[in-house]
């Protein structure tokens, strides 16, 4: 048999079967790994995959959805002996259900699940790249880039996460640019949280304050010029975390008490997103941002610094890029957005047809499926070519 014919039969093989799939992440905080993780875990069609889930740890909001999924915990550390047994526990399971697919959805998960599975002989092992790198350490780099060529692919989120991981030496035939999968729901029309005040416009911002690296330190900079400019403007900072003391301090020293409303975590995002008028993120470090397309699904213009992924879902037409760094230009950009409704609105639908095009979860789930698929296909291909190979 030829290596073509043996893909043929592969593939009809695996599009006939049912695929059993192991998908694993951290935890289930509220963060964007978690959320596609949980979106997909879902949504994966029943017909064509027997899922099977693990985690780290079940804490986080996220996790009333998982309930009683398997735990493999680390110990607090990647390299100590309860790591270590955790692979080990996780090795045996795989094997024992059979899979056929594992795929890791983050920084922890890649290092835990891929020798475990490989361990376990599973066929098809996926690791996830879903930021640029730039937030780990330079030795977390490295070792998860090691660890990511022992798979069978990375799916990275943004062309821009992916371009990372081929700077450091992965093979461009490896890396899947699979965006992230946008829910039915945040389609769908939502009744404002916040009611309308008479004369006033809102700008927001959707961001966990755990990391610096969100930027929330500008954004009050940047709506304390805003405020200066148009008076009248409210700003909402949907998010919460440690750093929250410390902005809500730098909010009253910029005079912004009465301006800035702290929402904290809402899971009530499109009915958040209806309140706002322009939507905003001020991140230095972005793969590819779930708060900017749920804004862009609500019909918002977004700005946003040129960083990352960014680039990928920002234009003139959708909203507005600009320079990293550059306060007054930003805040100059929200303003021309705040002083035309026009334009708000032209921008706004845009930014809505181009998310509803690239970013359904139909779309982004047959990605992931067609992925599964065809990696299983090309190793079940392999086994039969070989075996029937040295049976000639």
């Amino acid at each position: 048999m030829s290596a073509n014919n043996a893909i043929g039969v592969a593939g009809d093989f695996a599009a006939q079967s049912v695929i059993r799939l192991f998908l694993t992440i951290t935890n289930f905080e509220i963060g964007g790994s978690e959320r596609q993780f949980s979106v997909l875990a879902q949504n994966v069609r029943p017909s064509k995959f027997q899922l099977h889930l693990g985690c780290v740890s079940r804490k986080g909001p996220l996790g009333i959805d998982f309930a009683d999924i398997p735990q493999f915990r680390l110990g607090g550390s990647l390299y100590g002996w309860t790591s270590l047994g955790s692979r080990l526990k996780l090795s045996r399971y795989l094997r024992e259900n059979k899979v056929q697919v594992a795929h890791a959805f983050d920084f922890y998960v890649n290092l835990t699940l891929i020798p475990a599975a490989r361990l376990a002989r599973v066929p098809v092992v996926i690791g996830s790249h879903r930021q640029l790198g730039d937030v780990m350490t330079a030795a977390q780099f490295r070792t998860q880039a090691w660890a990511l060529r022992w798979c069978d692919a990375v799916a990275c989120n943004s062309h821009a996460a992916a371009g990372r991981l081929e700077e450091a030496g992965l093979q461009h035939e490896k890396l899947a640019v699979i965006g992230n999968a946008l829910p039915a729901e945040v389609f769908e029309p939502a009744t404002p949280a916040l009611p309308a005040r008479p004369g006033a416009l809102r700008v927001g911002m959707v961001a966990r304050m755990n990391a610096h690296s969100k930027n929330h330190a500008g954004f009050l900079r940047i709506a304390a010029e805003i405020d200066r400019l148009r008076p009248e403007t409210e700003f909402l900072l949907v998010g919460d975390g440690p750093l929250r003391p410390e902005l809500e301090r730098q909010a009253a020293e910029l005079g912004l008490s009465r301006r800035v409303l702290f929402l904290g975590d809402r899971r009530e995002i499109p009915a958040i997103l209806a309140s706002i008028d322009v939507a905003v993120l001020t991140s230095i470090s972005e793969s590819l941002s779930n708060a900017i397309l749920e804004a862009m699904a609500a019909r918002l213009p977004v700005v946003a610094y040129n960083v990352g992924g960014n680039r990928e879902l920002l234009n003139e037409q959708r909203g507005a890029l600009i320079p990293v760094g550059n306060e007054d230009e930003f805040a100059a950009a929200v303003v021309r957005l705040l002083s035309n409704g026009n334009l708000r609105a032209e921008r706004g639908a845009n930014a809505r047809r181009f998310v509803e095009e690239n970013f359904s979860l139909d779309r982004v789930r047959k990605q992931y499926e067609d992925l599964y698929t065809r990696l299983l296909s090309e190793k079940i291909a392999k086994r039969i070519f070989f075996r029937r190979s040295f049976a000639a």
